[in-house]
């Protein structure tokens, strides 16, 4: 059977270690490279032998990609401390892989907002490529929503993950705020000025093809502010890029 290096990029995740490293147990190694949490995380990691490599954060490829560089084995399981790996899951990892059939596989994704699981809007028909070959896959260089480019054949595993990507609504809030300025950054270096489409038609395009296009409205409550939060990043994406064009913090 192959030799199998569980990856993850850390920032206090105390809360999450330790059912995340119980998880992943049949990984031959476990790396964090942690952007320099302020909490328990990296204490309870090295507890339960996980190795720890310090990193400041500057964009998600850059970090994934880094890890990727750390990995002793060829195959990869690059899960985050929220997504939930469930022990059918990990039996169907294990299987898949050594029949070296396929270089990567998506995981289909159950997403879970303010405690409520999120049947509509878009959210839920999310898949991404969490398990992969070192040798033949690397990341695309995206700033954020990086991507697995892959030259071999992908495979789809029957088993979904679990994400609980919500602690609060601050932290969450801080998330989409970090991918705003990413995606502001990446839309300066491609040379991108905001104008009135950007400001106006995108945020609003983007809610109603969220909200009332994919029926983000049945999940109630949580469907509106889940599409509310995320349509104001948008408009925030476009706010910083006008901001960095005028040398304005």
């Amino acid at each position: 059977m192959p030799k199998i290096t569980a990856l993850a990029i850390t920032l206090n995740e105390e809360e999450n270690v330790k059912r995340y490293v119980q998880s992943l147990s049949f990984a031959d190694e476990i790396i964090f490279i942690d952007s320099n949490s302020t909490d328990a995380t990296v204490a309870i990691a090295k507890e339960l032998g996980v190795t720890v490599i310090q990193r400041n954060f500057d964009d998600f490829s850059s970090q994934r990609s880094f890890a990727i560089q750390q990995a002793k084995n060829d195959w990869i399981l690059f899960f985050d401390l929220d997504e939930t790996i469930s022990p059918e899951l990990g039996k169907e990892i294990v299987s898949m892989i050594s029949q070296n059939d396929f270089t990567s596989f998506y995981i289909k994704n159950d997403f879970f907002f303010m405690g409520k699981q999120i049947k509509h809007g878009g959210w839920q028909s999310k898949k991404s490529i969490k398990v992969f070959n070192k040798n033949f896959c690397k990341y695309n260089g995206d700033l954020v929503h990086e991507n697995i480019e892959t030259n071999g054949k992908i495979g789809v595993l029957k088993g979904r993950m679990a994400h609980h990507g919500y602690k609060n609504f601050d932290h969450y809030n801080n998330k989409l705020n970090l991918y705003s300025k990413l995606e502001a950054k990446t839309l300066y270096q491609k040379n991108i000025r905001p104008n009135f489409y950007h400001f106006f038609i995108r945020p609003m395009s983007f809610f109603m093809g969220r909200y009332l296009g994919r029926f983000g409205f049945l999940d109630g409550k949580e469907g509106f502010i889940l599409s509310y939060v995320h349509t104001f990043a948008v408009f925030k994406r476009y706010l910083l890029l006008w901001l960095m064009y005028r040398k304005i913090e």
